[in-house]
């Protein structure tokens, strides 16, 4: 049995996680900060949308402070209890992000279906004057973002929450500007289910991806019987079973498999080489560079316990 792993890319992994880190940092940094003067201007504006943003931008300071300590956790080394690590760790952090943009959403529909009925006073330059200074913290915390590694889903969750912020600033601002010109309180409320939207597609975006990943479905860009047809072609190969493949964390796909190999191979002293085809083949057709095979002889699979 032999085991290939992607330490080559180690040293550039870690480069690139403290960027990620500093890039959560920074936007982390900006959006408490506003948080905090948005909080205190929608009560005293009585805008749900402002209120409903607040919110959701509580859930942005949760979903970045999650970020940063999943980003922190996936670099520390295996252990004799955690022979992968904590790299499943950023996983889990996006499928929070994802919930936790479900439950907002769920929340401020809940609230604006009220106003809609009920609409309150609603003071359209305060809306107007805060949600701009909010579209540009966004801005600069979605630049911040931008920069980080968004193929990682734990980087992609944060950048999420701030791009629906951003959207959601821009509809206040929007309402703000109806209810100063036309008086229509409703705009507010209105503006309020259009960022729902956005946070129900961000969300779906996110837990759909983080869900395979959790029950270890295959990559999405592998096809296993493609994977089967590839081993195959190798001369030394007769069949191959066990075959598994999942995805440990974000770029991390991992495979393992059993293969019969010929009599010739084992009695000849090859199978290191066919490992090395093996391996070879999985890194430049799949960008599989972890992959765990089983050399057995023809026959053993007849007293194989276990098999799947």
């Amino acid at each position: 049995m032999t085991e290939s792993l992607p330490a080559a890319h180690g040293h550039d992994h870690g480069l690139s996680a403290d960027a990620d880190r500093r890039s959560l940092g920074i936007a982390l940094g900006l959006i408490v900060g506003f948080l905090v003067l948005e909080v205190a201007t929608a009560f005293a504006a009585r805008s749900l949308a402002l209120l409903a943003d607040a919110g959701h931008m509580l859930t942005d300071a949760g979903a970045i402070g999650t970020s940063l300590v999943a980003a922190r956790l996936a670099t520390r080394p295996p252990s004799e209890t955690h022979t992968f690590g904590f790299k499943r760790a950023e996983i889990i952090s996006a499928a929070t992000n994802g919930v936790t943009l479900l439950l907002v959403a769920a929340l401020v529909v809940y609230e604006a279906v009220r106003r809609l009925i009920h609409p309150p006073a609603v003071h359209g330059t305060v809306l107007v004057v805060v949600a701009a200074v909010g579209v540009a913290v966004n801005l600069a915390a979605t630049a911040s973002l931008s920069r980080a590694n968004r193929r990682s889903l734990n980087v992609e969750g944060a950048f999420q929450h701030i791009v629906t912020d951003l959207y959601a600033f821009i509809a206040t601002v929007v309402a703000g500007v109806v209810i100063l010109a036309t008086g229509f309180r409703r705009a507010d409320p209105i503006a309020s289910l259009m960022v729902v939207a956005l946070m129900v597609r961000a969300a779906v975006g996110l837990l759909r991806p983080t869900l395979r990943i959790l029950v270890e479905a295959t990559p999405e860009d592998m096809e296993i019987a493609e994977v089967r047809r590839h081993i195959l072609e190798l001369h030394e190969v007769v069949s191959v079973h066990d075959l598994h493949a999942w995805t440990l964390t974000s770029g991390l796909p991992v495979l393992s498999a059993h293969v019969v190999v010929t009599d010739e191979c084992i009695s000849a002293g090859t199978s290191a080489r066919l490992l090395d085809h093996l391996q070879e083949c999985l890194a430049g057709h799949f960008d599989v560079e972890h992959s765990t095979f089983q050399l057995e002889p023809v026959g053993h699979a007849e007293h194989e316990t276990g098999m799947h």
